[in-house]
Formats: C-alpha cells, structure tokens, sequence
C-alpha cells in the first residue's frame, strides 16, 4: 500500500532526513493508511486520525505522557510541529506546561534551560538522558540507568527534586538484610557498582580485623553466608592448626597475636615450669632446640651442666645454691659438706674462707684460719677443738691432762687466773691471800721459808694433807 500511496507522494521521499523516510524504515514500510485516511482529496493528505497511532517512539520521542486531552481537545500533530513535521519547536514544550506547572517550569527552566529534549524524551520516567555527574550526586554504577522517577518519585518543582535525600538507606532500607545491625552508611561497605561484592568495615563489630585477619577472605570466616553467630575465639577457627594438640588449652592469644602465629610469647605460668628471674628473657629455643616442648626437663643441671665451676662435687641440684636471678650471689648450704658450718662460722662471709673462689681443698682444721696465739706457747698442739666451740673463742673449757687439779675448791673461769702472763708460769697468788706479803708471814711464822713454788707443798692444790 505504501509504494501506491509513494507513486504519487514522491515529495514526501524527496528528503532523505524527512521523518516519513525514518518512519518506512523502522517500520518495515508500514501502510500509509496507519496515520492518513483514506484518499478524499488534497485537504485530507496530512490528517492524522489520531494521535496514537503514529509510532512517535521510532524517531526517539515517546508520547506516552501526551496521550491526554487539553481541555476536552485531544494533541494534534500540529500542536507541536507548527511549521514541519521534521521540526519540533521548542518553545510549545515551555509554553505548554508553564500554563500546567507555572512555578515548577519558571526555576526549572532558569536551572536547565530551555532545550528540553536534552533531558527528556517524553516518557514518565522523563530525565533519561539528563547528566546528573554536574551535580553533588553523580549517577554512578547501577545507579546510572535508574529512571528520575525511581528516586524523585513525586517531585513537581526543583525544590522537590533538591529535597530527594542522598544517603543510601532513604531508598534502601527495606533492602538491607543486616536489619540495621551496622548503621545507615551502606557506602561503608558497598558501592554503586553492586552489592557485592561488599568491603565491610569490621571495625564497627565486636571483633576487628588485625593482623593477618584483615586479608583474609569474608566466607573463610562465614561459611554460606553466615554472619550472626560467627564465634570470635580463635581455636574455632585455628583448631586443625594446631602443632599442641591442645595441651595449652584453647586460649591461642595467651602466645600468639593477629600478626603471625610467630614470634609467639608463651606464658610460662602456665606450664609446671614458671619462667622467673633470668629464665624470662631465655629465648624459647634455648631450651626446647628444633621445636621440641613434650619432655623438656626441668632440672638446673639438664641445661646448665656445661656452666658447672664444680665439676659437679656439689651434685646436680643447682637450686641448692642459687636461684634464678642468677648465679651470684649464691647461697651455699654447707651442711651438704663435710664441715657444716655452725656457731659464728654461719655468719661468715664465703670469701673469708674461700679466697679468689676456690672452693677445692679448702682446710677444714681450725688452725688453717685461726693461727695459734703466743699464750699458748705451742703447748696444745694445734687442736682447738680441745678447748674452744664454734660459738666463740671464750670462753673456753680445757679438756686435755692437767697436772695441777683445776678445781680444787674454788671454780676457776679462766686459765688466766693462774697463768695471767703465759701458761708456762703459773701463780697462786690470783686467788690466796691476794698479796705475797701476806702469804710471806704467814709461813714464815710456820717456819716454811721457801714459799715460791707452792706445788711443791701442795700438789693437789688442798692446804691440808699436802
């Protein structure tokens, strides 16, 4: 039909930008009779039986919005195309609706312009081709083919659309599936490219992500999805890694930290061996060589028999001595030796016997220390024992032969009571008469002129039966 209605209209193909030349394209040379009436004449050539049947989307303007009356008369062709179909003038957009929406076209049009074909294509969901990247919100990702009326659902005038909101949870809160457990800031963890994948913030929950936890991958930790409920301890997750086997308990932030399973700082309290003293800075290997915990021993030789100046004469219990602050000073119990120390030897220092330290062939006799003094005149040998206790030098009990009774009526504290000057000499005078003048009398009124070696008279030390 359309090549016989052609054969005359040859006029309407003379232009190759002429709509009619777009309109037999994209429609496959629909009939001529899809928007004229039948042939009546020169005067009916250009009739439009009605508005809707012409495609007006094909040459990319819908009137979808137009398909309306204005005041009980219904659009014509005309009413915009006032001089040529293949021109629409611009001004009929303005002046049409500014008698619809007065304030709405007045700052619309002094915010935009007048070239409303830029924006619109006249659908409902009118802005398609408006660039909204000028403005504070650009359209980016999924947010780019939304349609204005998806967000400016009833916007009238500018100042509606300037009013639509710009955080995300205003259109999406009946989207978010976290039920508002993280806030309103979607934009924390999703982008306008999609909701996944989402980068989210762990901060913001019980358990932030350190370490080598902040590069690992979300599902590692919520397995299927799963978020409420994640445990938070780390032998949920770390249990098949694991080289104890679970003889330190489930705790692994007692040792180990989000940076890396090493260097791990174990807390020996906890252990049968607490770490005190110099222990405490002993770097692990030290004691446990190629990762061996399970039978490390506990005693002080096992580790430091090399360091042992004793060569082990004093056995293999170090504590004996020392303690783990360090080798010195050191306490040494001298009963475990073969001269206990007792008496005022308890208080002495250890140098005073063992000089520069050593310790091997140190005397045990008392005279190695305590040098025989001259008041004994070499007459006790070098026992003193026989005489002395560890106590003190005095004061002192005699033990050995003595041919003069020391007791012999009168208790005698001291040896320097008979022999004041050397034990070679003695005199009685300490205790009788108290002067020689008075012993001289009284013998010589018994006729006894010799009276200087009163042994000799009495030799048991009794005045009678001497």
């Amino acid at each position: 039909m359309a090549d016989r209605c052609l054969a005359c209209h040859t006029e309407l193909m003379a232009d190759a930008q002429d709509f009619h030349r777009v309109m037999l394209a994209e429609s496959q040379k629909r009939s001529c009779r899809g928007c004229h009436t039948d042939h009546n004449g020169a005067s009916a050539s250009l009739t439009i039986t009605n508005l809707g049947d012409f495609p007006h989307e094909a040459v990319g303007f819908s009137l979808h919005a137009h398909r309306r009356m204005t005041d009980g008369v219904p659009f014509t062709c005309s009413d915009c195309h006032t001089s040529s179909f293949s021109q629409m003038d611009l001004a009929i957009c303005e002046d049409c609706h500014r008698n619809r929406e007065a304030g709405f076209m007045q700052s619309h049009v002094s915010t935009f312009g007048g070239d409303c074909l830029t924006c619109h294509d006249g659908l409902d969901t009118y802005g398609k081709s408006f660039d909204h990247n000028h403005l504070a919100f650009p359209l980016q990702g999924n947010h780019a083919p939304l349609a204005c009326a998806e967000c400016h659902p009833a916007a009238r005038t500018l100042t509606d659309l300037q009013a639509t909101k710009q955080d995300c949870r205003s259109c999406h809160a009946e989207d978010d599936p976290h039920g508002g457990r993280f806030g309103q800031d979607c934009a924390q963890c999703h982008t306008p490219e999609g909701w996944k994948p989402a980068q989210f913030d762990h901060s913001l929950a019980d358990f932030p992500l350190l370490g080598k936890h902040s590069a690992v991958a979300c599902e590692q930790c919520h397995r299927e999805g799963v978020f409420a409920g994640t445990p938070q301890d780390c032998f949920s997750c770390h249990a098949p890694d694991d080289p104890h086997g679970g003889r330190f308990g489930q705790d692994c932030a007692q040792c180990h930290i989000p940076e890396g399973w090493k260097p791990a700082k174990f807390d020996h309290s906890l252990a049968a061996f607490p770490l005190i003293g110099k222990h405490s800075a002993v770097a692990c290997e030290q004691c446990h060589r190629e990762g061996v915990f399970a039978g490390t021993p506990q005693d002080c030789f096992s580790c430091h028999a090399p360091d042992d100046p004793h060569g082990g004469q004093f056995g293999q219990e170090c504590a004996a001595c020392h303690t783990p602050e360090g080798w010195q000073p050191a306490t040494f119990d001298h009963s475990r030796s073969a001269f206990p120390l007792t008496g005022a030897h308890a208080n002495l220092d250890c140098q005073q016997c063992h000089a520069n330290g050593v310790f091997i062939g140190t005397p045990t006799q008392c005279i190695a220390c305590h040098a025989e003094p001259s008041y004994h005149a070499g007459l006790f040998g070098t026992d003193c024992a026989a005489c002395h206790t560890t106590s003190a030098w005095t004061p002192a009990q005699f033990n050995g032969p003595h041919t003069f009774p020391i007791n012999h009526g009168r208790v005698v504290s001291s040896c320097r009571v008979c022999h004041p000057s050397r034990l070679s000499a003695y005199t009685c005078y300490g205790c009788h008469e108290h002067t020689q003048a008075n012993i001289k009398a009284k013998h010589q009124e018994e006729g006894i002129s010799n009276f200087t070696n009163c042994v000799r008279c009495h030799p048991t030390g009794r005045e009678e039966g001497d």
